[in-house]
């Protein structure tokens, strides 16, 4: 029996890249459920192929196989306004050199409600305030986006992904450049912000201890498999141990952490 809380499922899913040479595949026959109020963490080492995942459950890249269904509807057979009214993704990379102040930064986040020239009604403009409230920013809201701190910027983009106003949000290592304090604030905020709207966050990240006590699932990339879980139950199995092939770096099930030996 389906759930009626799944925003997207993947079922069979191979992911990788073709060539005139040869077709490479990253990982096969996935079968991923992404939940409404649950914050979900994507974890694995380097190169692992979480970007590749991510790129393709949100119809950017095609899977070699299997389907992605969307609010029950095929993602790759889904036009773009649908698409961006269902899907929000934050990436890691730079923003193209402008003057767009925060607020203007987040208003660009109802472009599917008001269409590229479209002006901001009421309800756009109400939905980025509420925005900018949800994620503690509101205060930001007149300064140009280069004038403020990377932690403050990550956040506005994720104000940008809740003004969408998408059931489901898709970040791409979203603490890489920032410190230990804003690290943990943005991990809190995400946490907040599912509990808050009952929106579902997939985020990929490489701070696994932080994702291992915030997360509601996880889901773990190793040579070998994909799976979905609980971090508990993850624990009780002893998954954490195959992420990395290194004997040096085992995972201490009674802290709950990785520790080096």
């Amino acid at each position: 029996m389906i759930s009626t809380n799944n925003i997207l499922t993947t079922s069979n899913l191979s992911i990788g890249y073709t060539s005139k040479a040869a077709t490479t595949i990253i990982a096969e026959n996935l079968n991923l459920n992404l939940q409404a109020g649950k914050l979900i963490a994507l974890i694995g080492a380097n190169g692992i192929g979480k970007s590749t995942l991510l790129r393709t459950i949100t119809g950017i890249q095609k899977p070699l196989s299997g389907t992605i269904l969307l609010n029950g509807k095929n993602i790759h057979e889904t036009d773009a306004l649908t698409l961006a009214q269902n899907l929000s993704v934050v990436l890691t990379e730079k923003l193209p050199p402008s003057n767009l102040t925060v607020f203007e930064l987040i208003a660009l986040g109802r472009q599917p409600y008001t269409n590229w020239i479209g002006k901001l009604t009421e309800t756009d403009i109400a939905m980025v305030n509420e925005a900018m409230e949800l994620t503690q920013i509101s205060h930001l809201a007149t300064k140009k986006h280069y004038e403020i701190s990377d932690g403050q910027l990550q956040k506005v983009l994720v104000a940008r992904a809740l003004a969408q106003d998408t059931p489901l949000i898709i970040l791409d290592e979203p603490t890489t450049h920032l410190d230990l304090l804003h690290k943990v604030a943005l991990f809190k905020l995400l946490k907040k912000l599912t509990q808050e709207t009952n929106k579902c966050i997939l985020f990929s990240t490489h701070d696994i201890d932080m994702a291992i006590q915030l997360s509601d699932e996880m889901i773990i990339m190793t040579p070998e498999t994909v799976v979905q879980d609980e971090p508990c139950n993850f624990i009780s199995k002893g998954t954490f141990n195959t992420i990395f092939k290194d004997e040096h770096i085992v995972f201490d099930s009674e802290k709950g952490k990785f520790v080096i030996v």
